[in-house]
């Protein structure tokens, strides 16, 4: 199967990465940047070992790697556009450069996870 346009790829890693942004990162925000230092959570919440046995888990790993990479997709997508709506259109270069650091990201990443 050969697709006409690449568009829908982007859009829909685009659309996953706003819907995780949306629900995801505001939580993530809220439990390491405001409960845990106002003392709301144990202070073992967020201990090296805590993390380090959360971050070996499987599971853990693909939502850590779902959750990142997916926001740098939609960062990238939301870039790409922007400097478009602003009257550059870099063409491949501009492309090249968000989606290339979206997936440089998201390998660095599982990569990253792999190892740990």
């Amino acid at each position: 199967m050969q697709w006409k346009h690449h568009q829908p790829l982007f859009w829909s890693l685009f659309a996953a990465g706003g819907m995780i942004s949306a629900f995801c990162l505001p939580v993530i925000i809220f439990l390491s940047g405001i409960a845990y230092p106002l003392g709301l959570l144990p202070d073992e919440a967020f201990s090296y070992q805590n993390m380090l046995v959360l971050s070996q888990n499987w599971i853990a790993k693909l939502a850590i790697l779902f959750t990142f990479s997916f926001t740098l997709w939609h960062c990238a997508h939301r870039i790409f556009k922007g400097l478009q709506d602003f009257g550059y259109h870099g063409g491949p270069l501009a492309r090249s450069l968000t989606y290339g650091t979206a997936g440089f990201g998201s390998m660095a990443l599982l990569i990253l996870l792999l190892t740990i």
